[in-house]
């Protein structure tokens, strides 16, 4: 039997009673609200918060100034984990915080925070694995990575 996707990058994840505030984060992006956003209790649906964390998965793994991946390779999710803590309200902005939370050898943990207000309203931890796009299996990180990576653990 193989190994579990993501293994070499599992750890403590962010944790339901930290005290989670966006300055643990060092990447942060933005994102506006929209009203299409809402449900029927006039708050953010639930299915939202995944895309507003990938909005700072992306901005990391896919920043065209210096992307992570090798030409041939591609990064895919191999877990997502979300605790809802607050609701998320329209109007307004959503403060997204990412970092990482360990590196292994073809894969890495992300550690995320949402946050409205000043008020964290979600965790989450993603896995991602780098896959090689002929072959669709697992491959290494390569060093330029691993080091940048690196330089973002919490």
């Amino acid at each position: 039997m193989g190994r579990r996707p993501g293994a070499g990058a599992s750890g403590r994840g962010v944790s339901m009673t930290d005290d989670i505030r966006i300055d643990g984060f060092p990447l942060r992006a933005t994102e506006k609200i929209r009203y299409a956003d809402t449900d029927r209790q006039g708050h953010v649906n639930n299915a939202i918060f995944a895309t507003l964390l990938e909005t700072g998965r992306v901005e990391l793994i896919y920043d065209p100034a210096a992307p992570l991946a090798r030409p041939g390779t591609a990064f895919v999710a191999a877990r997502l984990a979300v605790d809802f803590r607050a609701e998320l309200m329209w109007p307004g902005e959503v403060l997204i915080g990412t970092r990482v939370g360990a590196v292994g050898r073809s894969s890495f943990r992300l550690e995320q925070a949402l946050f409205q207000n000043g008020k964290c309203a979600a965790t989450g931890e993603t896995v991602i694995v780098l896959m090689d796009e002929a072959t669709r299996r697992s491959t290494p990180l390569s060093a330029d990575a691993v080091e940048r990576l690196r330089k973002l653990l919490r």
